[in-house]
């Protein structure tokens, strides 16, 4: 797959998944626009050193690139992003939002502080950069995007205490990107969402890893990128070079919302005596 010609813009891309993606798309010959604030693990602060330092690299190796530290915690910031993709490049054809940030705090101990931190970039961000991108997509009828969500998230077994606000806000994308295919219909315009795993910093990495590289997961977003998809509304769980699609999608006798296709039931008591039933399709899972 070539991209030369195309415009990218990688979020969170100076280190760990999002480098890995950018190396790999200047590689092939896109124009590649990192942002990357250069915040601390728990998501505050700023080191505009770092993505000036990814971008050096990158532009070592052969690449295109351009460095951003503008952060994306606001709408005026995510415009301005892809307003100087457009005019450095003249054009954006990738979107892939991959900043996150990772923190822990009960449902006892969540503050709005520390859930707001979530809410701005993993489900504000994502919103307001496909707003600012959409109409440069659609003007060139044609454009790919790819958000981030998670296992996490998705599945209760892999849940875990004290990540109410990252769950939220990564299971949030799932519903943009849902309600985005259909709008992108007839536009050119691919909508999909990775669910990736890979041992970064954000794991709490600090060495290179042995398994669960960043690079196994690099194939999977690079065609989701590409033009040869030409499907939207994707997850696209990826994990130590293996890669799994998931939708959430109804069954074809369903004539929703009259018929359902569920149990009939009048009462809660009825509800309580088919229970077994109703919730068939559940898998067995240990919390």
């Amino acid at each position: 797959m070539i991209f030369n010609d195309q415009t990218a813009i990688i979020t969170g891309g100076a280190r760990g998944l999002g480098f890995a993606y950018a190396q790999e798309l200047a590689k092939r010959g896109a124009h590649v626009l990192i942002q990357d604030s250069g915040t601390n693990v728990d998501g505050c602060g700023d080191d505009p050193t770092i993505v000036q330092k990814a971008a050096e690299k990158l532009r070592a190796q052969g690449g295109s690139v351009r460095a951003v530290e503008t952060t994306i915690n606001t709408r005026e910031g995510c415009h301005a992003l892809v307003q100087e993709a457009i005019d450095t490049f003249g054009r954006v054809d990738i979107l892939i939002h991959n900043a996150g940030w990772v923190g822990y705090q009960s449902i006892t101990e969540l503050t709005p502080e520390f859930l707001q931190r979530a809410v701005a970039v993993q489900m504000e961000a994502p919103i307001w950069l496909t707003q600012a991108v959409w109409p440069q997509m659609q003007q060139q009828n044609y454009g790919r995007i790819v958000l981030t969500t998670s296992c996490r998230a998705i599945y209760p077994e892999y849940a875990k205490p004290g990540l109410t606000a990252y769950a939220v806000t990564k299971l949030s994308q799932i519903g943009l990107m849902n309600v985005l295919a259909n709008e992108s219909r007839q536009t050119g315009i691919e909508i999909n969402a990775v669910s990736p795993v890979a041992r970064t910093r954000m794991w709490g990495a600090d060495r290179e890893p042995l398994d669960l590289k960043p690079e196994s997961v690099v194939p999977g977003v690079v065609y989701l990128a590409s033009s040869e998809c030409h499907e939207s509304a994707w997850i696209l769980r990826a994990s130590n070079g293996q890669f799994h699609g998931i939708r959430w999608q109804e069954g074809a006798e369903v004539d929703y919302p009259l018929d359902i296709k569920g149990q009939n039931c009048q009462t809660a008591e009825e509800v309580a005596e088919k229970w077994k039933k109703i919730a068939i399709s559940v898998p067995e899972y240990r919390l």
